[in-house]
């Protein structure tokens, strides 16, 4: 057997057994990320990051950030844990005649079917959810996409 091999089962064995979770410091890392994001395209946001349960761990309001943004974005990231589906998936299913119409009514009004949000999978499992919320919906979609896309950076800080 060779070094690379044996390495390789190590970590495979390792990846089994020990789930990555989202904590405080990766969570402010990916919020700070989106927000230099943000800012980069002119726009004023909401970052809400939960953990795999949809608790909030972070959120952060830019400079002129929208008041009503701050629980839409928190609920965002509630409703993409909740459902293990994006906002913007979750919307093409909850318009009328199709299957998830009225989900938004559910949950105490927590389910959220505008873009923005988006579920946190790492290493195949659920970790937790994002929601940006302040542009319009193509812009929050694009900065949780974003976020998404950094993660696997985001998982390497302690």
């Amino acid at each position: 057997m060779n070094e690379a091999y044996v390495q390789s089962m190590v970590e495979e064995t390792i990846n089994k057994f020990i789930t990555p979770k989202m904590n405080l410091s990766k969570a402010i890392f990916l919020t700070e990320k989106i927000k230099e994001e943000a800012k980069r395209i002119g726009v004023s946001v909401v970052v809400a990051i939960s953990n795999e349960a949809g608790r909030p761990i972070a959120i952060q309001c830019m400079d002129d950030s929208y008041i009503a943004s701050y629980d839409v974005a928190l609920n965002k990231s509630y409703t993409v844990v909740a459902l293990k589906m994006s906002t913007l998936e979750l919307k093409k299913l909850s318009q009328p005649g199709c299957s998830l119409y009225g989900i938004q009514f559910t949950n105490e009004g927590k389910v959220v079917i505008i873009g923005g949000g988006v579920p946190l999978f790492y290493k195949g499992k659920l970790i937790g959810g994002l929601g940006v919320s302040g542009g319009t919906e193509e812009q929050d979609s694009a900065l949780a996409e974003y976020g998404q896309k950094c993660l696997e950076e985001v998982m390497l800080c302690q």
